[in-house]
């Protein structure tokens, strides 16, 4: 059967709906310039109405007569004057022309001399790199024309530019990162320190776009996330980086947050994640955020390598099968972890191959954190016993078809003693904390598309998901609720999350924390009689 075509209606309509939409938008435009006099009067005559009625509001009833007769007799005289209606009718039209007219300040065309003098210093800085002896007819040149070389340009409060168009000749190798990377740095030393640049090069168009980045927001706290069942939110990064937000609560009001989104489970590029940072700067922030999250729909195996108790809020908690802080439990428990990957490995391929679903116990995600595991390993090496990374090697090759996610997390000074199959298998990578450009590349893959700063807030940083983008990164404030130095709003939140304790199958009670413990004393200590 032969397919009837669409009607003319459908499938030129939407053209003719967005011409028809120009005309009438060129029709407005050439209406608006051809009566723009008669508006201005129109605009005149109205404002000298209201002038004449504020002023008669303002007169005292006993002048109001007296007033009256004097408009009158002047009125009387204007009618009897040869040629007096004509020049009274133009006296007011030119009256109403002058009150009509726009107001507003006219805007200089240019930046003013500061702001020049900003430019020009940033023409002769860059005539080295973008001029040469042989070209004929140089765009750069020392004393030249800067106007030329930057067609657009902006300015914030402070007078700085904050965004700014570059041209450069199609002779620069643009192509060259070495070549990028020392126009970037000269732009970020002139431009002004202190800030994020992003640098866009549009190759085929031989132009350079900078960017002065506002600060990532710090103060969104821990928060149940509108996330589906398999992903994760990392933090928080730039709107123009990212298609989605999601609605948070941020500081006393809510609004929508473009989120850097981590998706695990079976058909996710990127299974596991490692993440590399200076001391203090987040990571174990991370690490709690994800437990946070992940114990919504899974269970969690915390390893400390840090011993400093950061994850004791976790101890004991619904979905939390244990914080190990030995390197005897660490050993046993990641042994348990690799035999129960296999263990699952097993159940699903067997219900595969009787072409039934995976059984339930294999579909409930298994989450490894594992925060400064390079410390057990000199432990263990100093013990004779077996490297605890070792045992990881089952749930990073495997994890993804078994539901289970490990995330790593160590400080750079430490990054030699992690295993080959950390680096290989963890495709989710993130940096926090101040880190060279050298640094970032070597941890990422790839470069940042902006200027990394020397001096950071804790959670700050860059993320990159497999061979995707590499985001500006700043994670959720998720500190150890029994900090007392960390923010009560920021402790509270992490406290409204936690699970509630879990009821050992003994029937023992779980022990009550030393606060309430000594409320209890007290109280039992009050009610005794003397």
């Amino acid at each position: 059967m032969a397919r009837r075509p669409l009607p003319r209606i459908l499938s030129t309509g939407g053209a003719q709906l967005a011409r028809s939409r120009e005309l009438a938008r060129t029709a407005a435009d050439s209406a608006t310039d051809v009566l723009h006099p008669l508006i201005t009067i129109t605009r005149g005559l109205r404002r000298l109405a209201s002038a004449g009625r504020r002023k008669w509001a303002d007169t005292p009833k006993d002048r109001r007569g007296p007033l009256l007769f004097l408009v009158a007799s002047l009125i009387l005289v204007v009618a009897l004057v040869p040629y007096g209606p004509l020049l009274a009718a133009v006296t007011v039209m030119a009256a109403a022309a002058w009150q009509g007219r726009d107001r507003a300040p006219a805007k200089p065309e240019g930046p003013d001399e500061s702001r020049t003098q900003r430019l020009v210093s940033l023409y002769e800085a860059l005539v080295p790199y973008f001029s040469t002896a042989d070209d004929p007819a140089p765009l750069y040149s020392h004393g030249g024309a800067w106007e030329k070389a930057f067609p657009a340009h902006e300015f914030d409060d402070s007078g700085r530019v904050s965004h700014l168009l570059i041209r450069y000749p199609a002779y620069f190798t643009d192509g060259e990162p070495e070549s990028r990377a020392r126009i970037e740095h000269l732009l970020t030393a002139k431009a002004g320190r202190g800030r994020e640049y992003l640098f866009v090069w549009d190759e085929e168009g031989n132009q350079l776009t900078v960017t002065a980045l506002a600060p990532l927001p710090t103060d969104i706290a821990a928060q149940r996330f509108v996330t589906a069942e398999g992903e994760t939110v990392l933090g928080f990064t730039d709107p123009s980086e990212v298609q989605r937000t999601l609605p948070l609560t941020y500081g006393e009001v809510r609004r929508d947050v473009p989120p850097v989104v981590w998706r695990t489970g079976l058909r996710s590029t990127a299974p596991h994640l490692l993440a590399l940072g200076q001391p203090g700067s987040g990571t174990s922030t991370l690490l709690r955020s994800l437990a946070l999250q992940a114990l919504q729909h899974g269970d969690v195996l915390i390893v400390d390598g840090g011993c400093t108790g950061e994850y004791a809020c976790l101890t004991g908690r619904d979905g939390v099968l244990a914080v190990e802080c030995g390197l005897a439990g660490v050993l046993a428990s990641l042994e348990w972890a690799s035999t129960e990957t296999e263990r699952r490995l097993i159940a699903v391929n067997r219900a595969r191959q009787a072409g039934h679903p995976p059984p339930k116990d294999t579909r409930r995600p298994l989450w490894l954190l594992l925060d400064r595991p390079t410390a057990f390993t000199h432990l263990a090496a100093a013990d004779g016993r077996k490297d605890p990374q070792a045992l990881l090697q089952v749930p990073l090759r495997h994890g993804r078809a078994a539901g289970v996610t490990v995330v790593v997390a160590d400080q750079f000074d430490s990054a030699d003693a992690l295993s080959d199959a950390v680096r290989q298998h963890t495709r989710a990578r993130v940096v926090l904390g101040p880190a060279t450009a050298e640094q970032l590349k070597a941890v990422l893959g790839a470069p940042p598309h902006t200027t990394p700063l020397t001096v950071v807030p804790p959670g700050r940083g860059y993320a990159r998901l497999g061979t995707g983008p590499v985001h500006r990164l700043q994670v959720p404030a998720t500190p150890d609720p029994y900090d007392d130095a960390s923010s009560e709003a920021h402790r509270q939140a992490v406290l409204d999350l936690l699970p509630p304790k879990t009821t050992p199958a003994d029937g023992e009670t779980v022990p009550e924390p030393v606060e309430a413990a000594v409320e209890a004393v007290t109280k039992a200590a009050v009610a005794e009689p003397t």
